[in-house]
């Protein structure tokens, strides 16, 4: 089921209406209810995987309460080691197995010897990658003695599937999500117009901005031997926007819902494509990732502890490991390697912290040097992404060796659409006026109001151009991973 379908319209209305006007202020049945929705929504895909997600569920819900139970060290590494078992090694079936065959065997082929393949013949299940990683964060953090397991198995079960976020995130924290399903909620409507808006701008930037680019940049990656270097160019500005509005959009839909049922999530992203170097980029983007690798994975293998040689180790380890988890493929590895080898030099010269605060806070535009460092990040960015969108590793590399050797500019100006620019662009406006905004649809929050029919007139434009762009088929980008 789709955010950008009209099954989900009815969905979300449903579950609206049911939450808070049958089901209100009856917490333990309110979870239950959003856990029965929340299956509902997850085996609208394939409902075989429901047992996947229930069987890491069980696991780690008697874990989590066995290991609460137990002071022996030795017993607690026992129980954390069945959790990252049972859980890695289902995400390593299911996405990996095929992948390190086929590298091991043509490993072997480049040597003259030839393996039989042995491969299985398995579907991804949508959004392994993301629950794993949350009920993980779980038994890990009880382990580390952080949080208390629940005794309430509809309540984390609940927590391990909330729909809004289920299939690609935010990855939230026990300690964050899970109290908020155990004490009443009540209903905000401050709360659900500011989620409703969020996801109207969340549509915007999925419909309107991100499937318009699609259609270039599928075009131009498919058709890079016969383009000039100006039109890859811009096909790779076009991805950057795509996947940004994609997954961003995604995440602005997903906290929009959970604010409709009375939840805060974490926000994912923090309009990234204004960062002023590589390490404001990924403090970020995808912040719930970058923040779990941080510790769960940095800081456990001694983070900015150590000589410089261990440092960098660990660098490059949490950049590999990153790229890794977004695909089976070594085209992802690379692009996680790409951006490590930018981030070494902020930290040689100790600039990785440099740049915490808003770009150009308090004023209305920035200086000429912030302009250009922020100009700098994204083309890096955009570079790295051709790795990330190419299908394989010799697709990039002609890709970029065309960028860069064939005429820049093109015979004709095809690819230069002017209704895709412009959506950028209004996006990239509104976006640079509410950057310190959880969102840009927060119309009445700026420093001179707008009236109320402005306001209202902006939200119905943004709804006739989600309306008419939407495609009810168009999945989102980090449904893969």
């Amino acid at each position: 089921m789709l955010f950008n379908s009209i099954e989900f319209g009815f969905f979300l209305a449903l579950v609206f209406c049911t939450y808070w006007l049958v089901l209100r202020g009856k917490t333990r049945s309110q979870n239950a209810f959003l856990l029965v929705m929340s299956y509902v929504f997850y085996g609208w895909w394939d409902w075989r995987f429901l047992s996947l997600i229930a069987f890491s569920s069980v696991v780690d819900f008697f874990v989590g309460l066995r290991m609460h139970r137990t002071e022996k060290p030795a017993a607690r590494r026992l129980l954390l080691g069945v959790s990252l078992t049972v859980n890695l090694g289902l995400l390593f079936v299911f996405k990996y197995y095929n992948f390190f065959v086929d590298s091991f065997i043509g490993l072997f082929a480049d040597f003259g010897i030839q393996l039989q393949p042995r491969t299985l013949h398995v579907i991804l299940p949508v959004g392994i990658s993301f629950y794993t990683f949350q009920t993980l964060s779980y038994t890990i953090d009880i382990y580390r003695r952080k949080i208390e397991p629940t005794r309430d198995w509809v309540t984390f079960f609940a927590f391990v599937s909330f729909f809004p976020q289920l299939v690609a995130g935010p990855i939230e924290r026990a300690s964050n999500l899970l109290p908020q399903f155990l004490k009443p909620r009540c209903f905000s409507y401050e709360l659900a117009v500011d989620g409703g808006r969020q996801i109207l701008w969340g549509l915007f930037k999925k419909v309107v901005v991100a499937d318009n680019c699609a259609l270039y940049v599928n075009e131009i990656f498919a058709n890079y031997g016969q383009l000039s270097g100006g039109e890859l160019l811009l096909g790779t500005v076009f991805f950057a926007f795509q996947i940004y509005g994609d997954f961003s959009g995604y995440s602005d839909i997903a906290l929009g819902c959970a604010k409709l049922l009375g939840f805060r999530l974490m926000i994912n992203f923090k309009y990234p494509y204004f960062s002023r170097d590589i390490a404001e980029f990924w403090r970020r983007w995808h912040i719930s990732l970058s923040t779990w690798f941080r510790d769960y994975l940095y800081i456990p293998l001694g983070g900015s502890r150590g000589t410089t040689l261990l440092v960098l180790r660990n660098i490059f380890v949490i950049f590999l490991i990153s790229g890794l988890w977004h695909g089976a493929n070594w085209t992802f590895v690379v692009w996680g390697g790409l951006n490590a080898l930018y981030f070494v030099p902020l930290f040689l010269f100790k600039q990785n912290r440099r740049n915490l605060d808003t770009v150009a806070a308090g004023r209305l535009l920035p200086s000429v040097r912030e302009v250009f460092q922020i100009l700098t990040t994204f083309l890096l960015t955009c570079l790295a992404w051709v790795f990330f969108r190419a299908e394989n590793l010799s697709h990039a590399l002609d890709y970029l060796g065309t960028l860069f050797t064939a005429p820049f500019l093109p015979e004709n100006f095809r690819y230069f659409n002017q209704f895709t620019l412009s959506m950028i662009l209004i996006m990239i406006l509104l976006e640079w006026v509410f950057r310190e905004k959880e969102h840009p649809f927060r119309l009445d929050e700026l420093r001179i109001p707008l009236p109320q029919p402005v306001r209202w007139a902006a939200y119905l434009l943004v709804s006739y151009a989600v309306l008419n762009f939407i495609n009810y088929k168009v999945e989102f980008i980090y449904f893969q991973f």
